[in-house]
């Protein structure tokens, strides 16, 4: 299969701080998937604009935009590979914004953060907070290393995590990075609290959308803002 990889912005774009300058929109016409959007919080810059693929890179045999949203994966065939789309930029701290939900056989997505390519690979390494299902329990809102440690470092109270997620509905997901210290909350409630103890883990990378190998399954993605934090050592 040939990947169609798109490289949108110039290679020049500086990759520590890369505003967008995207807003956020969606197809007016009517369909049958709702199209929602959310206000722009006051110092969030969107990074999807609702209707292209601006600012992102991956594979476009598996991604695409449909009524507002990012779709990863496909319900016409099992995938093969994980496939991630990546930010053009990179990101150390911020508050990261979006919602997500999951359509098909499987159950296994997720948002990537402080992350980079595997180079001669669809993978990517850094961390992610899941989306899904693993081990027999719902990992929504996890924080999972990816080809890196390639384990959970931590998880929500199950009692949680059950309550608060809306099954095969969207969820909202925030990701709080700064410095060391990582929190995550799924709608509203918060499932880790996360210090990092290794210096040698990075603290910035892209951010990328995750649609996991397996049966046919669509992961979709909307709404996805961005605060860019200072440090706490400031």
């Amino acid at each position: 299969m040939m990947l169609k990889n798109i490289r949108l912005w110039s290679a020049g774009l500086a990759l520590l701080s890369c505003p967008f300058s995207l807003h956020l929109q969606v197809m007016s016409q009517e369909t049958n998937e709702k199209t929602t959007t959310v206000p722009l919080e006051e110092g969030f810059q969107p990074l999807f604009d609702g209707r292209s693929l601006k600012g992102w890179e991956g594979n476009l045999d598996w991604f695409r935009v449909e009524n507002g949203a990012v779709v990863a994966g496909t319900l016409e065939r099992t995938i093969p590979h994980n496939e991630f789309l990546c930010t053009e930029c990179t990101y150390t701290n911020f508050e990261l914004k979006l919602e997500a939900k999951l359509k098909g056989n499987g159950d296994n997505a997720g948002v990537q953060f402080r992350t980079s390519r595997v180079p001669d690979s669809t993978e990517v390494s850094g961390y992610q907070c899941d989306i899904g299902s693993a081990w027999n329990r719902p990992v929504w809102g996890g924080l999972y290393d990816e080809s890196r440690r390639n384990k959970m470092l931590a998880e929500g109270d199950p009692k949680v995590v059950v309550a608060a997620l809306k099954n095969g509905d969207w969820n909202q997901l925030m990701v709080r990075a700064i410095d060391n210290h990582i929190q995550i909350w799924l709608n509203g409630s918060l499932t880790v609290e996360f210090t990092e103890t290794d210096p040698k883990i990075a603290k910035s990378g892209v951010i990328a959308l995750q649609i996991h190998s397996g049966p046919p399954t669509e992961a979709w993605y909307r709404n996805i803002r961005i605060r860019e934090l200072p440090s706490s050592s400031r």
